[in-house]
């Protein structure tokens, strides 16, 4: 799933330990003169538009995962399409500010560089005069927590959904345990103000549950021809099951109409129907147990093969000596 955001991206001066950090990453040596650097937050632990965050620990490990990482446009993943490299990146608190649910704003805050070319010469100007100001990150995750009851979104028991407030909360999806990063894009439309992320996803599931839960939580889901037919497969019989709970319920409303009407006459048949069309199945069971209850006490309901069988052993006693 793709999430571009606006972030700073700011020109920097180069310095030695600059230098001897980006000649690490380089084949031939290169001078200040030859390099171009900038400085870029990658990704911060605010809640994003799509009710996301990631978590502290997840932070560090991208800081770490990111160094040595190239950048390109639009997540085109050509060759030719690369950019720029980082060549630093550490995980920064930023004083004084905090994020909205009041934790100190920790964001990825990274330095790339890429050669003074005639290639480059009009990104330069473009990130110069500020032009260039959005950039997205590619990774994975593979924590989805939920800020609400702490279960796994994706695959676990869950049934919170991000965006919606629960107890005066908003429910958010923590985003942790990272375990690559790929890339980072400049991109054109931002999602957030202050960092990007494009959260990498999991293109296999194991079961139709885990493609229920993608689905449910707004997820990005590629499925493959297989695993459309097995969701197609269940759609059918969730529909095959429908269709008996129709029937189940037409047969309780029959029964209720008649308890309803035996044991009060004065009730309307219309009133009755708006009442069962308007209950859910449990409460037209207790509907019509309640009714089958009362119209008992109008017109007794034992069966007519027990009292036969009663009066049969009477019967027989008579005769026993």
């Amino acid at each position: 799933m793709n999430k571009e955001f606006r972030t700073d991206i700011a020109p920097c001066t180069v310095t030695d330990e600059d230098m001897l950090l980006i000649n690490k990453l380089t084949v031939k040596e290169l001078s200040k003169d030859e390099v171009y650097t900038f400085k870029v937050i990658l990704c911060d632990n605010e809640i994003d538009r799509d009710c996301e965050r990631f978590d502290i620990a997840a932070l560090e490990k991208m800081a770490e995962l990111f160094v040595g990482v190239t950048g390109i446009f639009d997540h085109n993943p050509g060759s030719g399409n690369q950019t720029a490299r980082i060549f630093s990146a550490k995980c920064e608190i930023i004083s004084g500010k905090t994020t909205s649910l009041g934790d100190p704003y920790t964001c990825v805050m990274a330095k790339a560089y890429m050669p003074r070319t005639a290639k480059n010469a009009d990104l330069i100007t473009e990130i110069d005069a500020g032009i260039k100001k959005e950039v997205s990150v590619s990774c994975q995750a593979e924590g989805f927590i939920c800020s609400v009851c702490g279960e796994d979104m994706r695959h676990g028991h869950c049934n919170h959904v991000k965006g919606r407030e629960y107890g005066g909360k908003l429910c958010h999806c923590i985003l942790s345990d990272i375990t690559d990063a790929y890339e980072w894009s400049f991109v054109v439309i931002p999602a957030q103000v202050n960092a990007g992320v494009v959260k990498g996803y999991k293109d296999t599931f194991t079961d139709t549950s885990d493609i229920i839960k993608s689905v449910r939580n707004g997820d990005c889901v590629k499925l493959t021809k297989e695993q459309s037919r097995i969701l197609c497969d269940y759609i059918a019989s969730l529909e095959a099951r429908a269709e008996d709970g129709s029937l189940f319920r037409n047969t309780l409303a029959d029964e209720i109409m008649k308890f309803a009407l035996t044991a009060v006459p004065s009730l309307d048949e219309d009133c009755i129907r708006t009442m069962c069309a308007d209950a859910d199945t449990k409460q037209l069971i207790k509907l019509r147990d309640a009714f089958r209850e009362k119209a008992a006490e109008v017109i007794p309901l034992s069966p007519q093969l027990k009292a036969k069988k009663e009066t049969v052993k009477n019967h027989n006693n008579e005769y026993k000596f």
